[in-house]
C-alpha cells in the first residue's frame, strides 16, 4: 500500500497491554488500522475493539492543542496576568488561549505565591495512568524534590491500591505472580469480582479457553456475568461478601487438612495462630450460608470449590469487584493466604493474578506516584496524604494547589458533591490532557500533551511486563515529561533530559531492583514480546519461586474477621429493603470514555450508562428512566434496562459518562488500610422519571 507504513507500539487501554501494530499513511500522518500480530506474547493476534477501534481520539477535532488560562484565574492574579498578558489571545468568555513558556510561567508564578503564603504542603500532584512511566517518574521527582511537597498519589487510589497493600503484608510484592500464558498451565481458576470478558477480554479469551476444554472455572460475582456460563462452579454471592466467601475456603482446607505443610512450614511464618483464628471464626464455616435465603447452595459449593482449589495446580483472578469495598485489603490478604496454604504461588501455573483497570496502572505506582512509597517501593523521606485525605486538606484550606496529569478527579473520585467543594475552594488546578475533561473545564491552566500514541515511552501492564511504546504519528505537542520538565526548571529545579530515553535512564539508577536490565535498546528489541520486571540480566516471568520478597523471605498470614453489614446482614435478619447498587463496566468503554467516546464504533455502541433491573423487580420501574438516590447525593436520569442477570434487589451500571453522576452515589466510605472508596456496594432510593 502506497504510503502506508506498519509501526508496532502498545495499547494503553485496560491492564492487559496488549502489544499493537498500526497502518499508518505517513503522507497524511493519520492511522489507518490498527491490529495485532499473530506472534504478539500478550494479544496473541487478537485485540478488543477498544484496541482495534478505539484511535479516533488522536486526531479528534476537540483536542486540546493549544494552552488556555482562565480568565477569571486571571483576574484574581494580577501579577500573573501583567507578566503574561503580551502572550494570550481570546478565546471564549472563559479562556484566553497561549504558549507553553507563558502557560509554565502562570502556573509557576502561583505554585511559589500558594507555596510562601501556606507553605511547601499546599500543593499535590495527582497523576493518572494514561501516560508513561518516564512521565509518571518526574511528576513524583518534581514534586518530591523541587516543590519539596510529599503529596503525590495516582489513579490506584480508586482501583487496586489494596492489591498492593494486600499483597505486600502477606508476600511482600503487590504484583501478578505470573505471565498470562501461564493460564494455559493450570489446573483450576478461580475468578472473583472481576467481569473480564468486558474489562480485560484478551485475558479472558484464555481462561475460556482452558474452561472450555477442563471444566474447571469457579466464578463469584454478585451477578451472572458470561464467565459463569463456561463454569463449573456458577456462584452468586449477596454484596460485600468477598471476605466471607475467602475465608471461609480457607477453612474448608484447614478443617479438611487439605493444606500443604511441607510448604507452610518451609516458606510462611503465622499459621498455627491463623489456623486457630479460622477455625474458631463464626463466620467462616460454610454452613453459615444454609441461614442466607436464596444463597444456600454457597454452603455445599465453596467446599468443592475450596478442595479443587487445594489439591490442584490453581491460580485466583480478582478485579475491582475485590479492592473496592470497606474491606479491600483484607480480602486480597485472605486470597494470598489460600496460595500460601496450599502451595499454589512460585510455580508454573499457579499464582496470584490482580486484573489492574490500566495498563500503566501498575508501572506508575512502580514509578513512586504514590504518597507512601518512592520509586521501586522504597521508603520516602517523608510520606505524603491520600486523594482523599487531600480532598479534605483542601476543605480546611491546607492545600491550595492541585498539579494533574490525566486523571479524571471530579469523575472517578467518590462523593462528587464533596470533591466539587474542595476544588471549588483550590487557588491553582493545572492540568495536563489530551481533551477538555471535567476537571479541565474546572482548571485554571490546561496544557494539551501527546496521547500514548503519538510518544515514546514505557508501559507496565497487570503482569509486570514493560513495553516500549514509540509513536504512531507524529505530534508537535509536548509529552507530559517535557511540561514537567520546563516547568521544574521554572520553579529552580535542574531537570535537564534531552529525551524520555534519558528520564529513563534515570529510573533504571534510582528503580535498579526492577529495571536496571531494561533499557530501551533491548526494549525495542523485545518490543512484541516485552519484558516482566525485576529485569536484570534476564527478566522473571514467575516471582516467588525461591523465597518471597518480604524482609526475611517468608509468607505471612494477617488474618482479619469478615463484619455482618449491608446486604448480608438484612438476609439473615430478613429485612432485605431497597436496592443495593454496583458498578462497572462494559466492553466498548475504558473508565470515564474521554477517549473512547471520541470512536464511532465504539459511543455507537454504548452512548449512555444503563441501568440494569431484576425482572422481578420490574413493577417497582414504571418510567423509562430513573434517578438512584443515595444518603450522599443522587444521578441524573438512567435508562432502565430489565434483565434475569441480576439478582432480586440488585441494581447495576456503568460509570462511564460523567454526565450520568454515578459517583455523587458514594460517599467517604473506603477501605479501612488504604482509602480505596466502597464503590461495589450502595444501597439506594429508586426515583421514577
Amino acid at each position: 500500500m502506497e504510503n502506508i507504513e506498519t509501526i508496532d507500539s502498545v495499547c494503553t487501554y485496560c491492564g492487559v497491554g496488549c502489544d499493537i501494530a498500526a497502518h499508518v499513511d505517513v503522507k497524511e500522518n493519520k492511522i489507518k488500522k490498527i491490529f495485532a500480530h499473530p506472534d504478539g506474547v500478550v494479544s496473541q493476534g487478537k485485540l478488543c475493539i477498544k484496541g482495534k477501534y478505539g484511535f479516533d481520539f488522536v486526531d479528534a477535532q476537540d483536542r486540546l492543542r493549544i494552552p488556555r488560562i482562565r480568565k477569571s484565574f486571571l483576574e484574581k492574579n494580577p501579577a500573573v496576568k501583567e507578566a503574561v498578558a503580551a502572550s494570550l489571545v481570546d478565546l471564549d468568555d472563559t479562556w484566553y488561549e497561549c504558549d507553553l513558556d507563558t502557560a509554565t510561567t502562570a502556573c509557576a508564578m502561583k505554585l511559589k505565591e500558594i507555596q510562601a503564603e501556606f507553605g511547601r504542603k499546599a500543593v499535590a500532584s495527582i497523576g493518572g495512568a494514561r501516560t508513561s512511566c518516564e512521565s509518571s517518574y518526574l511528576f513524583q521527582k518534581f514534586t518530591r524534590h523541587t516543590l519539596n511537597s510529599p503529596h503525590v498519589d495516582n489513579c490506584a487510589r480508586v482501583c487496586h491500591s489494596p492489591s498492593l497493600k494486600g499483597m505486600r503484608a502477606t508476600i511482600g510484592e503487590g504484583a501478578a505472580t505470573n505471565p498470562y500464558n501461564d493460564i494455559y498451565n493450570v489446573e483450576f481458576m478461580i475468578v472473583i469480582g472481576s467481569n473480564t470478558t468486558e474489562a480485560h477480554p484478551i485475558i479472558a479469551n484464555r481462561i475460556l479457553d482452558v474452561a472450555r476444554e477442563n471444566d474447571n472455572l469457579a466464578v463469584f460475582d454478585v451477578r451472572e456475568i458470561k464467565l459463569h456460563r463456561f463454569a463449573k462452579y456458577k456462584a452468586i454471592m449477596p454484596h460485600e461478601a468477598n471476605l466471607l466467601i475467602l475465608n471461609m475456603l480457607a477453612y474448608v482446607i484447614i478443617d479438611e487438612e487439605l493444606y500443604d505443610e511441607s510448604f507452610i512450614e518451609d516458606r510462611t511464618e503465622g499459621f498455627g495462630i491463623f489456623k486457630d483464628k479460622i477455625l474458631n471464626d463464626p463466620y467462616a464455616n460454610p454452613d453459615y450460608f444454609e441461614e442466607l435465603e436464596g444463597y444456600e447452595y454457597l454452603s455445599k459449593m465453596v467446599r468443592k470449590v475450596a478442595r479443587e482449589y487445594a489439591l490442584k495446580k490453581s491460580m485466583i483472578f480478582w478485579g475491582l469487584g475485590i479492592t473496592e469495598h470497606l474491606d479491600g485489603s483484607y480480602a486480597v490478604m485472605a486470597i494470598t493466604h489460600l496460595a500460601l496454604m496450599t502451595g499454589n504461588i512460585g510455580k508454573q501455573g499457579a499464582g496470584l493474578m490482580p486484573l489492574r483497570g490500566q495498563n500503566n496502572v501498575q508501572g506508575t505506582c512502580d514509578m513512586g506516584m504514590l504518597p507512601y512509597y518512592d520509586p521501586d517501593y522504597q521508603e520516602p523521606k517523608e510520606v505524603g496524604l491520600m486523594t482523599p485525605q487531600l480532598v479534605d486538606e483542601m476543605l480546611q484550606d491546607r492545600v491550595k494547589a492541585v498539579l494533574n496529569i490525566g486523571e479524571d478527579l471530579t469523575h472517578i473520585h467518590p462523593n462528587l458533591n464533596k470533591v466539587d467543594r474542595a476544588f471549588e475552594k483550590l487557588e491553582l488546578i493545572f492540568v495536563q490532557e489530551l481533551f477538555m475533561t471535567d476537571i479541565a473545564n474546572r482548571a485554571d491552566i490546561v496544557v494539551g500533551v501527546k496521547s500514548a500514541y503519538e510518544k515514546t515511552g514505557v508501559y507496565v501492564n497487570a503482569m509486570r511486563r514493560l513495553h516500549l511504546s514509540q509513536p504512531l504519528v507524529k505530534s508537535d505537542l509536548p509529552d507530559d515529561w517535557e511540561v514537567l520538565q520546563i516547568l521544574d526548571n521554572k520553579m529552580g529545579g535542574d531537570a535537564n533530559y534531552a529525551s524520555s530515553k534519558d528520564v529513563w535512564d534515570e529510573v533504571r539508577e534510582v528503580a535498579y531492583r526492577r529495571f536496571s536490565g531494561a533499557d530501551y535498546h533491548r526494549l525495542e528489541k523485545h518490543r512484541k514480546r516485552g519484558l516482566q520486571w525485576p529485569v536484570h540480566t534476564e527478566d522473571t516471568p514467575i516471582l516467588h519461586q525461591l523465597d518471597f520478597r518480604t524482609d526475611d523471605g517468608l509468607g505471612r498470614f494477617v488474618y482479619h474477621q469478615y463484619k455482618l453489614r449491608g446486604m448480608v446482614e438484612e438476609i439473615q435478619n430478613r429485612s432485605l429493603k431497597g436496592y443495593h447498587l454496583t458498578t462497572g463496566r462494559t466492553l466498548a468503554h475504558y473508565n470515564n470514555a474521554a477517549q473512547t467516546k471520541r470512536s464511532p464504533k465504539l459511543n455507537d455502541r454504548y452512548d449512555e450508562d444503563i441501568l440494569l433491573v431484576y425482572e422481578g423487580d420490574a413493577d417497582e420501574f414504571v418510567s423509562e428512566k430513573v434517578i438512584l438516590k443515595s444518603e450522599w447525593g443522587q444521578t441524573n436520569p438512567l435508562r432502565v434496562k430489565i434483565t434475569d442477570k441480576v439478582q432480586p434487589k440488585t441494581l447495576f451500571a456503568t460509570f462511564h459518562h460523567a454526565e450520568s453522576k454515578i459517583n455523587n452515589l458514594f460517599g467517604d466510605k473506603s477501605d479501612e488500610l488504604i482509602l480505596t472508596a466502597a464503590f461495589k456496594s450502595v444501597q439506594v432510593e429508586v426515583i421514577n422519571c
